[in-house]
């Protein structure tokens, strides 16, 4: 298939032209032609990379009441995403090559979007012993990225047998910071909000430390580290202090903590917990100007789909967790794009580029230039839309942006040349 997508705005650039074949691009310019192309009236779309996410729960094998492959994948391509990596929490843990091939396929399937499973670190992500990783590293899927998301690898001695192990083969632990003597019973961000609501308090010395023990380990060892979900404004000052000794750390920020904040809370609404919890407008602040400046990498959704008995529920007895995925990139938009803090162009390195490069994910994250793998996004800058649960492609329906009016829409999603979503639908 030949397709022309005529006026689109590369990076949010001038309008230009793109020509694909098959599942290349083979020119960018100005008035483009091509005998019998399937032609895209681009109209000034911004056109990007396609976006990568490094931290999605696709809950399949396990929870199919919460989310399949198949329904978290149609979210993601509507979102813009082209490739996500799918976290090792699943019924049964994919803690092993053969459950980490099993999503693979289930992702090879659907095929709306490239799915990489994360694996692992312990098994059954009880945090006692090493899972397969080299099994799974070897495995149809190519585990790169290991995780115990949910859960802190919270043993310093194990945590640096992990980084040890996946040097080898250039893997990354990617660690959910959590200090788990610190935050037994934990419902919210321990602060002013948390002692006049009455809920018990996760103070953000519990992530800064695990935060500061890992650094430091893997400067140690020399392997690579990633942090997931960052959301402390000291977390930012560990992570910069880090990065000037030129150990190998990278770290993430979800849409939601780069928008929303620990008042929240006050409605005692269930959607807004969250596991790291929503944090202090000074910590919002912390966080953007981290992703701004590159202290922070990379922006990941931490899409976590629950069923409505998991969230509909009283506060306490609720799982944490909130959907990302067709909200990302509004999301992203709204607090760094239209205040000036980010480009286009930087969009595209903290949403494609950068996280396709802590992944080790060669044909995602490439520059839209003739030779590259056509598979991007074309976003409408100047939309608003609504956002109506009900409407997702996801199973659940745990959005904390309902009736949120956001900026900028997804309009067509490119991959390797199929389009999987056009006029804003799956194709």
């Amino acid at each position: 298939m030949t397709w022309l997508l005529r006026g689109v705005r590369v990076l949010g650039g001038d309008a230009a032209d793109i020509l694909i074949s098959g599942d290349r691009i083979v020119d960018v310019g100005s008035r483009l032609d091509a005998v019998g192309a399937q032609v895209l009236d681009g109209d000034g779309l911004v056109a990007l990379p396609g976006l990568v996410d490094l931290h999605t729960h696709l809950r399949e094998p396990g929870r199919e009441d919460a989310e399949t492959v198949d329904s978290g994948t149609r979210a993601a391509a509507l979102g813009g995403f082209t490739a996500v990596h799918a976290m090792a929490n699943t019924e049964p843990v994919a803690d092993t090559a053969g459950v980490v091939e099993q999503v693979w396929r289930l992702g090879r399937e659907a095929g709306h979007c490239d799915v990489h499973p994360v694996g692992a670190v312990t098994v059954g992500l009880a945090g006692e012993r090493l899972a397969e990783l080299g099994a799974m590293a070897d495995s149809a899927a190519r585990v790169r990225v290991f995780s115990d998301d949910g859960n802190c690898v919270s043993d310093a001695q194990l945590m640096r047998r992990a980084l040890e192990y996946v040097k080898a083969f250039d893997g990354v632990i990617a660690q959910h910071a959590q200090e788990p003597r610190l935050t037994a019973s934990a419902q919210m961000n321990e602060g002013v909000e948390s002692a006049r609501l009455g809920l018990a308090g996760w103070p953000a010395v519990a992530e800064e430390a695990i935060i500061a023990r890992d650094v430091l380990l893997a400067g140690h060892v020399g392997s690579r580290l990633h942090v997931c979900h960052v959301s402390t404004a000291g977390s930012v000052e560990i992570l910069r202090w880090a990065k000037s000794k030129g150990w190998r750390v990278t770290a993430e920020v979800t849409p939601h903590h780069l928008l929303l904040t620990d008042e929240c809370a006050a409605t005692y609404d269930p959607v807004f917990k969250v596991n790291p919890p929503l944090r202090t407008g000074e910590d919002v602040e912390a966080v953007r100007a981290a992703l701004a400046d590159g202290t922070i990498d990379c922006v990941a959704t931490d899409h976590a789909p629950h069923a409505l008995e998991d969230k509909e529920t009283e506060w306490a007895a609720a799982r944490p967790g909130m959907l990302g995925l067709e909200t990302a990139l509004s999301v992203v938009v709204a607090t760094m794009v239209e205040p000036g803090r980010l480009t286009w162009g930087q969009l595209a390195d903290r949403m494609s580029m950068t996280p396709a490069l802590i992944a080790g994910v060669a044909d995602q994250g490439r520059p839209l230039a003739p030779g590259a793998p056509a598979t991007l996004t074309l976003v409408d800058s100047g939309a608003h839309w609504t956002v109506d649960p009900s409407q997702q492609a996801s199973r659940s329906r745990n959005t904390p942006f309902a009736g949120r009016r956001l900026p900028a829409r997804v309009t067509a999603t490119f991959l390797r040349g199929r389009p999987t979503v056009l006029d804003g639908k799956i194709a």
